[in-house]
């Protein structure tokens, strides 16, 4: 089963990188509040630059001058089951120690997605 993480990344602003493992790379959106672990909140989550797999276990220090400088942590892994996939709209189930269910990611404008419970 595919993984996910999230890692809380005190850089520039204070936000959380969701990364979903896909075709062989985590994708990653950029979500600038604390991510929803109820139903009714929506998040603003913009597309970022795919990592490699072995990011998911990054936690430390991105020196100044590096691109993302800061602290990273992760703030909840583990793995997730895609239920649709298609180019403006992935609802997957996450399997979290924080995020359970059923959660959407929906295309809304050229890069901006929202991210929710559903």
């Amino acid at each position: 089963m595919p993984i996910f993480v999230i890692q809380k990344h005190h850089a520039r602003r204070l936000h959380y990188d969701l990364r979903l493992e896909m075709d062989g790379v985590l994708k990653s959106w950029a979500i600038p509040k604390e991510p929803p672990a109820r139903h009714g909140v929506k998040r603003l989550a913009i597309p970022t630059e795919d990592h490699e797999l072995s990011y998911a276990d990054f936690e430390g220090e991105i020196p100044e001058g590096m691109y993302g400088a800061g602290k990273v942590e992760i703030w909840d892994r583990g793995e997730y089951e895609m239920d649709e996939k298609e180019e403006d709209k992935l609802v997957f189930y996450l399997k979290g120690k924080k995020l359970q269910g059923r959660y959407c990611l929906i295309k809304f404008l050229e890069d901006k997605w929202l991210f929710f419970k559903c």
